[in-house]
């Protein structure tokens, strides 16, 4: 008995041999990531395993229960043979990672070739090997990983099972009795061991490479958040100096270059004494995977450096691409192509999608910036006609009863709307020149107010020198005017408070002592643009779309309003990056 289990043990070498083979195999992969698998999937499970089972079968040692021998492979059996093997293991694995189905079909391959061997126990075998598939598909459960002990278990009790059927079918009794009593305990053993042995190994296998491209997606994901700073402002030489030298630092490459499509745009590390920076691209090699968008592999023939003893022997090449277009390479080199790894062509694929992402956010990004800085131009450009109407019916009603005061109002103005014109070229201005520009406007309006109109002051001048967007304060006042208090008869009043809150910050408001505002209109005046009768209706909302769009949401405009009272609109600035 322990000689049996001893040479069952040592024929454990051919499952260790087939459990490595089978991690090669994609449904295998799905099997023992417990996903689901196809038809098409199932089938090659089934073959697969019932070859391992007919494996087993023909592995095993050939038992004469006349002589109590053991001996050879087991071909053809006699009748007074049969075979203590490890054909349950496969069968085992087959129920346990794939289901009934895989299982049942893996023991029905198994067990009919062991009928077609004979031997006494040619029925009982072969109908066991089948219910060892309905007994390892009970113990499956998708979505669930099987433990070793499990596999041992069951593994064990299948065979456990085999020497029952054995007992229970196999003629004559005494026969099967001698049988069972000589190999039953060191098969229940081997089997047991090996179906655990087995899934030991796939396990091993599939985790040590899963670590590994753990470890390589974590570094790929740890040198794309290190170059992001970088290539947001798009691929040139400085950020591709910077993004290489990262590079260099967490890789086993001796060197490290990125190209655009005509020209060398860094290259750090080795050979950097002639493979240098704005020398048009002279390896074929690159030139084809700018073409074709598709990593290479090149030898020190293929890289064509003209200079003798370049130590840079092999290379990684991969396109850098945006929106399928191939803008540029990314290259890793070593010294000799047998130093460049499968985890290193990965590496290299992984990091070359990953900064042709960033590159493509980049892009993204000025695309989305150009189109703010239009929309702001196109807010500003919104201003002036605004204001130009009603200017020019003032100066033309007093052109005639006052000509020195239209020629005041016209040199008024055209200071107005030289400030205008500055203003749709830049986004900044300070409160200092915004105080200006609201001044040069009251002056017009207080030509046609006359005496209505009185104008307040709440200035603090060491808070003039903040910046402010352009065109902000003259759409607040000349909303107040033509909304608020336009209608008045007399005591027309609008007070313009710039305030100091702290040293980074400053509160402006404009308030008026007008008609005011109803509730249900002031929910929506800043939020979009309203109906209006005596205007283009968009001022408010203007105003506080720019501020939203250079300032953020702590600058918003805040109104404040009550019907014939009056209406107060404020916002606050802060000290921000100028752009």
């Amino acid at each position: 008995m322990f000689e049996l289990l001893l040479t069952m043990l040592e024929r454990l070498g051919i499952i260790v041999t087939v459990a490595f083979l089978v991690t090669r195999l994609p449904f295998f992969r799905q099997m023992i990531q417990r996903n689901e698998i196809s038809r098409k999937h199932q089938y090659y499970a089934i073959a697969f395993f019932g070859l391992f089972g007919i494996i087993g079968t023909y592995s095993g040692v050939t038992f004469d229960t006349n002589s109590l021998q053991f001996n050879r492979w087991a071909y053809e059996l006699s009748s007074e043979e049969a075979i203590a093997n490890s054909r349950v293991i496969g069968i085992i694995i087959a129920g346990l990672l794939g289901g009934y189905k895989v299982g049942i079909g893996a023991g029905i391959i198994s067990g009919l070739h062991r009928f077609s061997l004979g031997g006494f126990t040619a029925v009982s075998c072969g109908l066991s090997a089948i219910l060892a598939g309905v007994l390892a598909g009970y113990f499956h459960k998708k979505r669930a990983r099987i433990n070793l002990s499990t596999a041992l278990v069951v593994g064990a009790f299948a065979e456990a099972t085999q020497m029952l059927v054995i007992l229970l079918v196999s003629k004559p009794f005494l026969q099967a009795l001698q049988l069972v009593q000589s190999i039953g305990i060191p098969m229940i053993i081997a089997n047991g061991v090996g179906s655990a042995i087995f899934l030991l190994i796939v396990k091993s296998v599939v985790n040590e490479e899963e670590k590994v491209g753990a470890t390589q997606a974590q570094k790929s994901l740890r040198l794309a958040e290190q170059t992001l700073t970088y290539l947001r402002n798009g691929l040139s030489p400085k950020t591709a100096e910077v993004v290489c030298r990262i590079i260099l630092k967490e890789v086993d490459a001796i060197a490290i270059s990125i190209t655009n499509q005509d020209k060398i745009l860094a290259h750090i590390g080795l050979a950097d004494d002639h493979h240098k920076t704005d020398i048009s691209i002279q390896t074929s090699l690159t030139k084809q995977v700018l073409k074709k968008g598709t990593l290479t592999i090149a030898n020190q023939k293929d890289i064509q450096c003209k200079m003798n003893n370049c130590p840079l022997g092999a290379a990684v090449i991969a396109p850098l691409k945006i929106r399928d277009e191939t803008i540029g390479t990314l290259k890793f080199y070593f010294h000799f192509e047998k130093d460049i790894s499968n985890l290193d062509i990965e590496l290299v694929r992984g990091l070359s999608s990953l900064l042709s992402n960033q590159l493509e956010i980049s892009e993204a990004e000025q695309a989305k910036q150009l189109a703010k800085e239009a929309e702001i131009k196109a807010l500003q450009a919104q201003i002036s006609p605004h204001f130009l109407f009603n200017s020019l019916n003032i100066i033309v009603s007093l052109i005639r009863t006052n000509p020195e005061l239209a020629r005041k109002l016209i040199v008024y103005l055209s200071q107005y709307f030289r400030k205008n014109l500055t203003g749709t070229t830049t986004n900044w201005t300070t409160l200092k020149e915004e105080l200006d520009h609201v001044q040069a406007y009251l002056a017009i309006e207080e030509a046609r107010f006359v005496d209505r109109l009185v104008i307040l002051y709440d200035i603090d001048q060491s808070a003039l020198t903040k910046k402010i967007p352009t065109l902000t304060l003259q759409p607040l006042v000349e909303n107040a005017i033509k909304h608020g208090i336009k209608d008045l008869a007399h005591n027309c009043m609008i007070k313009l408070s710039i305030k100091k809150i702290d040293n980074s910050s400053v509160r402006i408001i404009v308030k008026d002592n007008g008609k005011g505002i109803d509730e249900e209109r002031l929910q929506t005046i800043i939020t979009s643009i309203v109906d209006s009768q005596n205007g283009t209706g968009f001022g408010l909302y203007n105003v506080n779309r720019r501020l939203l769009l250079l300032l953020g949401e702590d600058s918003r405009l805040r109104v404040e309003s009550k019907l014939n009272k009056g209406t107060s609109v404020s916002f606050k600035i802060k000290e921000v990056e100028m752009k």
